[in-house]
């Protein structure tokens, strides 16, 4: 039991409601494709490609599916599985493989604009404002959002994209990997997120505290580990912690 000298934070869903985002761009980034794709061959007199939205959709998705199967190593590295997919789609679909690669890679340019346009909770960044100034920043996120471009990205000089190390929550690797870029004992530090599974139960087995941020209240919780509904109530477990120091240390 040690001072609490950092926190890290998962994004999707902890800091920001994530379905609404990524509905828009999954149908957003596909259907830019087959538009951008239908003009680029009509100006180049050639015959559209047959791919429709619903179909070709329902096939990327099988395609990134399978990739994940064929691939484990590589099932948290979501950027990864599309740009894949969609190179071998649109190959099958006809396209000369350097024009695959270039529109592939285009259209996940596409995804990553879209993937960013999220809306943090109202609180997010004033709390992560004042949190800044007493302790170490980090987030970690499975997503595969452009963590440089995401809009509250100026409060986290450490960010951990854990698709990307190929080690996805839960596995405690970006975890750790945080913790050593914070240069930070796990006891000294706290997890917030929305998982009990990727969050949680990583963070806690690790000797963090974590903090779940669920509105179910049935479930018992283990040592280190507080349930809030809403991010803007972390302030409260800071607060209870504090409360417990004593002699520079903090209690559970």
């Amino acid at each position: 039991m040690t001072m609490l000298q950092a926190i890290t934070f998962d994004l999707d869903d902890t800091l920001w409601d994530n379905h609404g985002v990524m509905a828009r761009t999954e149908e957003g980034h596909y259907r830019w494709l087959l538009e951008a794709l239908e003009a680029w061959r009509a100006a180049r007199q050639e015959t559209a490609l047959a791919l429709s939205h619903e179909e070709g959709g329902l096939d990327y998705l099988q395609r990134r599916q399978q990739l994940a199967k064929e691939v484990p190593e590589r099932r948290g590295d979501f950027t990864w599985l599309r740009l894949r997919a969609l190179e071998a789609q649109l190959e099958g679909a006809g396209l000369h493989r350097s024009a695959a690669l270039m529109w592939a890679g285009a259209a996940m340019n596409e995804f990553h604009r879209l993937r960013v346009q999220v809306t943090p909770h109202p609180e997010a960044a004033g709390l992560l404002a004042a949190l800044a100034e007493r302790y170490q920043l980090a987030a970690i996120t499975n997503g595969n959002i452009h963590l440089k471009r995401q809009p509250l990205a100026s409060y986290f000089p450490v960010a951990i994209a854990a698709g990307e190390l190929l080690a996805p929550k839960p596995d405690p690797t970006p975890f750790l990997t945080a913790l050593s870029r914070l240069n930070v004992a796990p006891e000294c530090a706290m997890h917030v997120g929305d998982s009990w599974q990727e969050d949680v139960l990583p963070a806690q087995q690790l000797g963090m505290h974590a903090v779940w941020i669920s509105e179910a209240e049935d479930q018992p919780l283990p040592p280190r580990v507080h349930r809030i509904a809403h991010i803007k109530e972390l302030p409260s477990v800071l607060e209870k912690l504090e409360m417990h120091h004593s002699g520079g240390v903090y209690s559970h």
